[in-house]
């Protein structure tokens, strides 16, 4: 077999986006997009762009929004970079004035000002974090559900293909377990830490390869931050305080890189 691993270029991201590689390279682009987070980023931006004009130029009415147009504009100046060919240039113009057109019609006037978008909910696998950490503090109620305080990151990486961060010396592991989410096998680790007591690190592989910065995920009665590096999700869950719990985040998303 031969080591050697073609490098990949910039003409190799612009196929990535537009899907034209093969399932083999895309694998290979995706394992260089996981060691370079920014570049990681920008391509993941690239294709929201991409899917976003494609809703617009699909002609559906929930194509016609602010953020969609906005949309169509951002790729518009990323096409003239020599992204994708000349004639999506020319439609995602067409559809920036089809969409101001369609708003200006439809919206309460002709300056009327369009209702703000909310901000957009966690993702799913957080929900499954929080069903997780729920039943790990049950298990810790129980006395016929002993604690299994083995962790070892390799084979749960051989046995999952999910990885783990490294974990900060003064944290101690009081219990690991593989549970089934909606996603396939999902890790959860209660640990016990100087700082917050008690918590929760739940990952899984939500099927989508994204780069997501240590987010905020409210909820009532416990804490999360969620963050995702390529294909691998990230959930802390706690009752503790927030900020702490953001920094602990940034600190474990640290070690993937």
């Amino acid at each position: 077999m031969n080591a050697i691993t073609d490098p990949i270029t910039d003409a190799d991201l612009d196929s990535y986006v537009d899907d034209q590689l093969h399932v083999a390279r895309r694998i290979e682009v995706e394992s260089y997009l996981a060691a370079r987070p920014v570049t990681a980023a920008r391509v993941m931006a690239d294709l929201r762009n991409r899917d976003e004009l494609r809703l617009a130029l699909a002609g559906t009415a929930a194509a016609f929004r602010p953020s969609i147009a906005d949309a169509a504009r951002r790729l518009e100046r990323g096409l003239s970079r020599g992204r994708v060919i000349g004639l999506l240039q020319r439609a995602a113009a067409v559809a920036v004035f089809v969409s101001a057109g369609w708003l200006a019609n439809e919206a309460v006037g002709p300056l009327g000002i369009s209702e703000v978008v909310a901000s957009a909910p966690p993702p799913p696998y957080v929900e499954d974090a929080m069903r997780a950490h729920g039943t790990s503090v049950l298990r810790a109620s129980m006395v016929s559900q002993p604690e299994v305080s083995d962790y070892d990151p390799e084979e749960i990486r051989s046995a999952t293909a999910i990885v783990m961060p490294a974990l900060p010396g003064d944290w101690t592991v009081r219990d690991v377990q593989i549970y089934p989410s909606r996603f396939g096998p999902s890790v959860e680790m209660a640990i016990e830490t100087r700082d917050m007591g008690l918590l929760s690190l739940f990952a899984v592989r939500p099927g989508m390869f994204d780069v997501v910065q240590p987010t905020l995920a409210p909820a009532s009665g416990v804490s999360s931050v969620y963050f995702q590096i390529g294909d691998v999700a990230y959930a802390l869950v706690t009752t503790g305080d927030v900020e702490e719990l953001d920094r602990m985040a940034d600190r474990l998303a640290a070690t993937l890189y």
